[in-house]
């Protein structure tokens, strides 16, 4: 019950007309679906984005100062966190990173279909979403 509760929220979310489209190259676009204050929990905020891959793009390696619940709408999409194993994602499948979690890898392994997912970030308000790069010591 709870899930396809979450899942109608999201499709709402997703079919919001305040949804503003940015692409950050011509692999990879994103597109910013909502951003509140949760009066629930004083100081932070949730920010809701799609990012979607392109056939074969990869994002480069970044970590977030924020915990982050990743769905992957469509497509396929392999991910390695700090030194964990790539894993492999379909549609349907989620998984949660840590503020600090290195993002080694971020790819669509097809060559012929988009990859999207939905990113939703919980974090101290005006914090950095996303930093690209590698952290010194990554969290554990």
């Amino acid at each position: 019950m709870k899930s396809r509760r979450l899942i109608a929220i999201i499709a709402l979310v997703i079919l919001s007309p305040l949804a503003v489209a940015h692409s950050t190259s011509g692999l990879i676009s994103r597109e910013k679906l909502m951003n509140i204050v949760l009066a629930a929990l004083p100081g932070h905020q949730l920010t809701a984005v799609t990012v979607t891959l392109k056939p074969g793009a990869s994002a480069p390696a970044h970590y977030h100062e924020a915990t982050v619940f990743a769905y992957v709408l469509s497509g396929t999409v392999q991910s390695q966190l700090n030194d964990q194993l790539i894993q492999t994602w379909q549609a349907g499948d989620s998984w949660i990173e840590r503020p600090g979690d290195q993002h080694t890898l971020t790819r669509n392994p097809s060559q012929q279909d988009n990859a999207t997912i939905l990113a939703v970030f919980v974090a101290e308000q005006n914090a950095r979403l996303t930093t690209s790069g590698a952290l010194s010591s990554p969290a554990k």
